[in-house]
């Protein structure tokens, strides 16, 4: 048998088509050579091949496969710069996303492939983008098949090797054959050509080198003496079943070719999302959810954008607006849900052609063609000139609903909230923009009244989040960090202008000085050796989380000085001196990645500890989360109440969480007694903002006694007196 007698179409959508029941294991069945090039380099990408090479292998086939290695800007950086090695660089970034298999399935696809590179069945290669003389990432996709008849099949698209990608992302691929006509042999070839090119390292846009060595040997130590056919087999099976199963679920959307807002079955909205919904409805479909964080925004969303389209008998454009990708990927999970089936627009998008999609649905919606379609995207696309373009076409009812949107009281994103909206619904858990007050007061103009006030109080009474354990810890700023801190404050101390109406303000500058003072509060080195101490009681732990500060520190334990991030020493410090499995989770991860350090982390097997900076700040839901290190000492109400959020989350037998929290004074308490009172009122500004942020953790904690005595103390000795009242200064 070969490719002809295959049914193969010329194109290939997901989650419509099946592409791997459809196409690709029947390919790979009769294929004899495959090339592929594919995405980033991870372990769970080598494993998904393994899926179709386990039949390739009965063929006596080979595979010869592209990818790109996982960089960060640093990494980048240093190899433009020559600041060291390429090759060290490169083998340490690959060997970082080589994680352990998870399980004998895994074991096996992993020895399946360390076999066939051993019989060099398998050949890899890395590559780079290659522009100006500068190295970047390589993204490009696409793949051969060949077979004994020398026919051969080529696509290009949007499609990585993963589970994910196979049965739910939004994934499309073109597909061309050899025998069809003289335009697809030439597509076939050309994509060879390409495919040549770059594994030759002739392409003027690319450098591609060899797979390095110490990556190689990794993967070879998981090769054992025979290869279990059948269990590949079986599971294989398995996971064909469960990625058909979830296709399917999504083709039974399709087919009811509604696309209309349901509340799926199952679901019930909690008491509070019902009232919101209704009180929306009573302010004419404008307003704003208030609700802590963890307690539903997104399904209130959802319901109440279900509630109108009904209400309005099936006639509606939604627009959803998230800050980040990884939030918008979050609500689409939930959309699809609601049997709605989105346009996806941003940057990183799989919906390449959102643009088009979005102006189609415009055009057909303003024509009467559909009665409804939904378009979700990010802050940064959705405040470009072509989307505001193409959102201002629209001729009928329209509603946006913004999720976190105390974002939207920046100035960039303010001048997008006009009139075209005739509703509109406000999400966030932190409506209050910090120093803000013309920004809020914008925000409340434009969206309406609060429909709802859900409060941390009320969610953690009624059993919607989790109670928690405070403890804060004291830690102060070393001589150096002492001495920095009083020099900008004197500085920000002249930077202090008055408005129109006499009120005070900081300068542009000032601003600037201060988020460098807050950096020096949230890196006080001595926050890493306590940190340790700490640690040590859960090197035997699971489901922990590490705050970090966005800043770096001098660091010269080396006995080399350098600045290096906050971040980094403590995934070092945890990983290499606690011997503990950790990751750090920011916003350098790929949105897969992420995923996958989800799983582990929920399973709690190959992950104890995620390192964090403000990546989960917004959006990342990961309930499994049970005890949390917080070492950033922010200031921002808006900030430590959604980390707080973040760890209350429910989950399956977890009874209560635990917050350390670390307190940052400019010197150790003790000394302070020594200090005169113009001193001390010079380094009183920073025990008030850390002392707000403590009473009210305090205030809600199962154990508000063991944050007593650091309240009375910090009090005490900077005469912070109880009656008192603790506002906070900015200055």
């Amino acid at each position: 048998m070969s490719f002809k007698n295959i049914e193969i179409k010329k194109e290939y959508r997901i989650p419509k088509d099946n592409i791997v029941i459809d196409l690709y294991i029947p390919l790979l069945k009769e294929a004899v050579l495959y090339k592929r090039s594919v995405g980033f380099f991870t372990s769970s990408a080598l494993m998904e091949i393994a899926t179709g090479v386990a039949h390739l292998v009965n063929n006596n086939g080979k595979i010869l496969l592209i990818v790109s290695p996982y960089l960060d800007d640093d990494d980048i950086e240093a190899i433009n710069k020559g600041y060291d090695l390429r090759k060290n660089i490169i083998e340490q970034a690959m060997l970082k996303y080589l994680t352990e298999p998870q399980n004998y399935f895994e074991e096996e696809k992993l020895n399946l492939l360390a076999t066939l590179i051993a019989q060099n069945k398998l050949d890899i290669k890395i590559a780079f983008s290659y522009k100006n003389n500068k190295l970047g990432l390589y993204h490009e996709k696409m793949g051969i098949f060949c077979d004994k008849e020398n026919n051969k099949v080529a696509f290009s698209g949007s499609m990585n090797e993963s589970q994910t990608a196979f049965a739910i992302n939004y994934e499309a691929i073109d597909v061309y054959k050899s025998w069809n006509s003289q335009d697809e042999k030439e597509r076939v070839e050309n994509k060879e050509i390409a495919f040549e090119r770059l594994w030759s390292n002739i392409d003027d846009s690319a450098k591609v080198l060899d797979f390095p060595e110490a990556v190689k040997k990794k993967i070879l130590t998981y090769k054992k003496e025979k290869i279990n056919f059948q269990i590949l087999e079986e599971e294989i099976e398995k996971e064909i079943e469960e990625d058909n199963k979830e296709s399917n679920y999504y083709n039974d959307i399709l087919e009811k070719n509604t696309n209309e807002p349901n509340i799926p079955n199952g679901i019930e909205l909690h008491p509070y999302q019902k009232k919101a919904i209704e009180n929306w409805k009573k302010q004419g479909y404008k307003g704003m959810f208030d609700m802590a964080t963890g307690t539903g925004k997104t399904f209130t969303g959802l319901g109440a954008i279900t509630k109108i389209y009904q209400e309005k008998k099936g006639k509606l454009a939604v627009v959803i607006v998230c800050p980040y990708q990884h939030l918008v990927n979050q609500w689409v999970e939930d959309i699809l849900k609601f049997n709605i089936m989105p346009i996806i627009g941003h940057s990183a998008s799989e919906q390449k052609d959102f643009k088009k999609r979005l102006k189609d649905a415009i055009i057909d919606y303003n024509l009467g063609i559909r009665n409804f379609f939904c378009f979700i995207s990010t802050n940064a696309t959705y405040s470009t000139k072509t989307i505001q373009n193409e959102l201002s076409k629209i001729k009928g009812d329209l509603l946006l609903v913004v999720d976190e949107a105390h974002n939207f009281g920046a100035q960039s994103l303010i001048k997008t909230l006009d009139d075209k909206f005739k509703y509109r619904l406000a999400l966030s858990a932190t409506f209050e923009r910090h120093n803000d007050e013309e920004g809020t007061k914008k925000l409340r103009e434009y969206f309406g009244e609060k429909c709802i006030e859900f409060t941390l109080d009320e969610a953690i009474a009624e059993g919607y989040l989790t109670p928690y354990k405070y403890y804060p810890i004291i830690v102060s700023l070393n001589d150096d960090e002492l001495s920095q801190y009083k020099q900008l404050t004197s500085r920000i101390s002249k930077c202090i202008i008055n408005d129109r109406n006499g009120k005070k303000s900081l300068s542009e500058r000032g601003k600037r000085l201060l988020l460098e003072r807050a950096r020096i509060v949230a890196g006080a080195r001595e926050k890493i050796p306590i940190l340790k101490k700490y640690l040590k009681e859960y090197v035997n732990d699971k489901h922990l989380l590490v705050y970090c500060g966005a800043t770096t520190l001098s660091d010269d334990e080396s006995g080399v000085i350098e600045d290096k991030r906050q971040i980094d020493i403590i995934t070092k410090m945890m990983s290499e001196e606690l011997n503990m499995k950790v990751s750090q989770f920011t916003s350098r991860e790929s949105n897969e990645e992420r995923e996958i350090l989800r799983k582990e982390f929920g399973e709690g097997k190959l992950l104890q500890a995620l390192i964090a900076i403000r990546c989960l700040d917004e959006g990342v839901n990961i309930p499994q989360i049970k005890t949390a290190f917080i070492l950033a000492s922010t200031t921002n109400p808006k900030e430590y109440i959604q980390r707080r959020g973040r760890v209350l989350r429910k989950d399956k037998g977890k009874q209560f969480a635990i917050i350390y929290d670390f307190v940052t004074l400019p010197r150790k308490i003790e000394t302070i007694w020594n200090l005169t009172e113009d001193e001390i009122k010079g380094e009183k500004t920073l025990a008030k903002n850390e002392l707000k942020r403590v009473e009210e953790f305090k205030r809600l904690a199962l154990n508000p006694l063991d944050s007593d005595n650091v309240i009375e103390e910090i009090r005490e000795a900077y005469q912070l007196w109880k009656d008192e009242e603790v506002k906070g200064d900015v200055y």
